[in-house]
């Protein structure tokens, strides 16, 4: 998986003019559209890639792109409301324990404060985890709903191919990170504007990854078949 995530935004006849074109999108990001923009394309990775289809998408259709990295921006957000509310009201715990100006009723709000980042670190772990499943299915069905369609998502987190896909992408990030750095060092700096290519291709390949996990636990990629043993 991870040699064929690799090779994957190379795939096709206009490899270099998807790449250029994401890349432009990343630079683009303080303007706020293109990110929408870059969402909804890696969406359509997604939705393509748990087809089986073997090539990268165009970047077409640019009004649904941007809707539909309007609905991803959306998904992660509702996800991830709960864990930042609780890491929230945990800072404001353990702020007040220290205002109280009580030893005793510091050190226990401290406590308490303590215990709900870890909780609330814990569940960004879960939502970091969920996330690309469920918008993985809401590219598929085309329904905004469909990303918190737990019965659908259960079997693709409990399975062998999505837990790889999901591990494998730190690897790529630490690559990346190091291949960053020392293009910018070499460089003086130049390869700073190298940044936003490698940023888009490490994209697309992990959300490959993804989309291919999926589409392999759920049946739905006719390409490749599942096993008994892919299950958790």
């Amino acid at each position: 998986m991870l040699e064929e995530g690799i090779s994957y935004p190379l795939d096709g006849d206009n490899a270099l003019g998807r790449i250029v074109i994401g890349s432009l999108l990343i630079f683009g990001f303080i303007f706020v559209v293109p990110v929408f923009l870059l969402y909804g394309y890696l969406v359509r990775v997604l939705e393509t890639t748990a087809h089986g289809k073997p090539e990268p998408p165009a970047f077409d259709d640019w009004g649904k792109m941007f809707v539909d990295g309007l609905k991803a921006f959306g998904v992660t957000l509702v996800y991830g409301f709960v864990p930042f509310a609780l890491m929230g009201a945990s800072l404001g715990v353990g702020l007040s324990g220290g205002a109280s100006g009580s030893d005793t009723a510091a050190g226990l709000l401290g406590g308490v404060g303590a215990l709900g980042f870890g909780v609330s670190f814990f569940a960004m772990f879960i939502i970091y985890y969920l996330v690309p499943a469920a918008l993985t299915n809401m590219a598929v069905e085309d329904s905004f709903g469909a990303a918190f369609d737990i019965s659908r998502l259960k079997d693709v987190l409990l399975s062998a191919d999505y837990f790889v896909a999901w591990i494998i992408p730190f690897l790529l990030a630490f690559v990346a990170y190091v291949l960053t750095g020392f293009l910018v060092a070499i460089t003086l700096g130049i390869g700073t504007l190298l940044v936003p290519t490698i940023q888009f291709y490490t994209n697309v390949a992990v959300f490959y990854m993804f989309g291919r996990a999926f589409g392999k636990v759920t049946g739905i990629d006719t390409t490749q078949s599942a096993t008994p043993a892919d299950a958790v």
